[in-house]
């Protein structure tokens, strides 16, 4: 069981070594790197993506003893499934980072039994960093941020994402987003989970399926140390493994997992 000092000197660390990572996939930011498909047509991948994840491995590995797992290369868990482990985003948000746009991050969690630790989420375009320990504090550019204290659905900004295979699956969060821009006050779909997920009071809730838990893991921290829930469909406590995660100002979340469960009961 990590305890809350070491948690605190290990998000040193990940701040660290996000920060560079960051610094280095901001070379390619507006140079129109080129890319490769990965498993479909819209995922895709840089050699900036690569290059951030080895350097995140290494100043990870170097500075603790957890494994370290990522998007682009895997990793093995060698601790066992409940025994600590980072989960690295290099570059959360490639597609916008290709053509330019500037929502994108680096995205470093420690995840225990499943559960967020600790994050932090770097976005060097936007010039913002996020940082948070579940049971201390989260902080935006060194300052303690809050989740929002908006209790209406109806007055709620949410954010969402929509899978890579969302042009053959039915599970495409398609109906979700319809039927729940219906009920709140808007929907944003920026495109970097990470950057939806963390919790500095600009939205109230975000929903999302099919997701990895290195786009997560950090921002799911950052938003429980905020004071926000961070659970999957059903309400209960998120596995970062699990694929759907829910995450809230704590007061909209009954509400944002009624609406999901009336579109899955629909499909």
């Amino acid at each position: 069981m990590i305890e809350m000092k070491e948690a605190h000197d290990l998000l040193i660390v990940a701040l660290d070594a996000a920060r560079l990572a960051a610094a280095l996939a901001k070379e390619g930011w507006r140079k129109h790197p080129s890319s490769a498909h990965k498993a479909s047509k819209v995922d895709l991948v840089t050699q900036f993506d690569l290059d951030s994840e080895a350097l995140l491995r290494r100043e990870l590995s170097r500075r603790s003893h957890f494994d370290v797992v990522g998007e682009e290369g895997g990793g093995e868990r060698t601790g066992g499934e409940l025994a600590p482990v980072w989960y690295v985003d290099p570059i959360d948000g490639t597609t916008n980072f290709v053509h330019g746009h500037p929502f994108w991050c680096v995205s470093v969690g420690l995840v225990e039994s499943g559960r967020p630790v600790l994050g932090a989420v770097v976005a060097p375009a936007l010039g913002v960093e996020w940082t948070g320990v579940v049971g201390g504090v989260s902080s935006r550019n060194g300052d303690v941020c809050k989740v929002s204290e908006v209790g209406t659905f109806e007055d709620a900004l949410l954010a969402t994402g929509f899978p890579y295979d969302r042009h053959t699956s039915a599970d495409n969060n398609f109906d979700a987003f319809v039927a729940i821009k219906k009920q709140c006050q808007a929907v944003r779909r920026c495109g970097s989970a990470a950057i939806d997920l963390v919790a500095d009071g600009t939205y109230e809730g975000y929903w999302e399926g099919k997701v990895k838990p290195w786009d997560v893991a950090g921002g799911g921290a950052i938003v429980m140390a905020a004071g926000g829930r961070v659970t999957d469909y059903t309400g209960q406590p998120a596995d970062v493994t699990g694929g759907r995660i829910v995450a809230s100002n704590g007061h909209i979340h009954d509400t944002l997992i009624a609406a999901l469960g009336r579109v899955l009961a629909a499909r």
